[in-house]
């Protein structure tokens, strides 16, 4: 067993096996929101920017990408996941797996980088709240 041993207030000891800074500050629950990078990471969320709107699902994903000229690109080769191109000329794609839970930080980077004025990955407690007055 790899990893760091630590021991909290009350003496009892926890192993975290792929240790971040963030490990050390919260624990890891498993109903959070967003996706950790590492067991006891923070979360993160995908938020579309001109709306403040965190993504939460794939529909709304979908909508938002197909707003900015993305289209699902049906693939049958690998039923477990859902892909996005620009155009049937560009190399741009987007795969994610097809569980919106299961969607990592580095499918999340990707979105990013591929729409780098319109997207951005936060902490939950940094981003806008869902519910606006």
């Amino acid at each position: 067993m790899s990893g760091v041993w630590v021991f909290e207030k009350n003496g009892v000891a926890r192993l975290i096996s792929n240790p971040t800074r963030e490990s050390f500050e919260h624990k890891h629950t498993p109903h959070s929101s967003g996706t950790p990078t590492a067991p006891g990471a923070r979360p993160r969320q995908l938020l579309f920017l001109p709306t403040n709107q965190v993504i939460t699902s794939h529909s709304q994903l979908q909508h938002t990408l197909a707003q900015l000229g993305w289209t699902r690109y049906h693939n049958s080769d690998n039923p477990h996941l859902i892909q996005f191109h620009r155009s049937q000329n560009s190399t741009h794609l987007i795969s994610l797996p097809k569980t919106f839970s299961d969607i990592k930080h580095f499918h999340m980077y990707d979105i990013v980088i591929k729409n780098p004025s319109f997207f951005q990955v936060r902490n939950p407690m940094s981003s806008v709240s869902k519910h606006q007055p």
